[in-house]
């Protein structure tokens, strides 16, 4: 069947969401276009909006509308523990189970060496540097002055999440800072996006 250039456009653009082949993108865009165009106009201007409006937090480099994030703005938050995971759909996974109150800090990836991505690429040094903060003197400024007593590292149980817990726990443990990590609780090789609250709620409890 011929189609028209719009039409296999929108279709190729759905194609980058993830886990949607050719045939679920073109059984959306045919969707949208036979049946719901309102919908498809609200979709468009939703991601135009949010696209030109929303920004990474200047301290926890989570996804926002503002300077600084809800969560990193609440002065009832646990200012001295940081949770580090991997994405902004970690943190809010974390956020549902109600089991922490403290901060975090988004890497907004893993390292992973065959991909190009290193640690600039997600940030490491800017999470040291917020740890472990320097005095006017550029020296690192000693415990007892710290506003951050420990780093949870909730990155996810792959091959890649593993390896990114193990550098930054590393890194850490060598400036003297506390690190736990996410007990077992959670299956290897999942998301916290998609693990149950329950398991997550657990394993935060349960980390060592």
């Amino acid at each position: 069947m011929a189609t028209s250039n719009a039409l296999e456009g929108l279709t190729q653009a759905l194609r980058r969401l993830p886990g949607v082949g050719a045939k679920s993108a073109a059984r959306m865009a045919f969707h949208l276009l036979q049946n719901d165009k309102p919908g498809a106009l609200q979709i468009a201007r939703a991601l135009e909006y949010a696209v030109s409006s929303v920004k990474h937090c200047a301290l926890c480099n989570t996804l926002t509308e503002q300077e600084i994030c809800v969560t990193c703005a609440n002065p009832q938050r646990d200012r001295s523990q940081l949770c580090v995971v991997e994405t902004p759909a970690d943190q809010a996974a974390l956020e549902r189970t109600l089991a922490y109150r403290g901060l975090y800090f988004v890497l907004m990836g893993k390292l992973s060496p065959l991909d190009g991505i290193g640690p600039n690429e997600i940030g490491l040094q800017i999470l040291f540097d917020r740890v472990v903060p320097k005095d006017e003197q550029g020296e690192p400024l000693p415990a007892a002055e710290r506003e951050v007593r420990e780093v949870i590292l909730a990155t996810n149980f792959t091959a890649e999440g593993e390896a990114t817990a193990h550098v930054i726990a590393q890194g850490l443990k060598s400036r003297g800072v506390q690190v736990t990590r996410l007990a077992r609780g959670v299956p290897v090789g999942s998301e916290l996006e998609y693990v149950d609250l329950g398991t997550i709620a657990h394993a935060l409890v349960d980390r060592r």
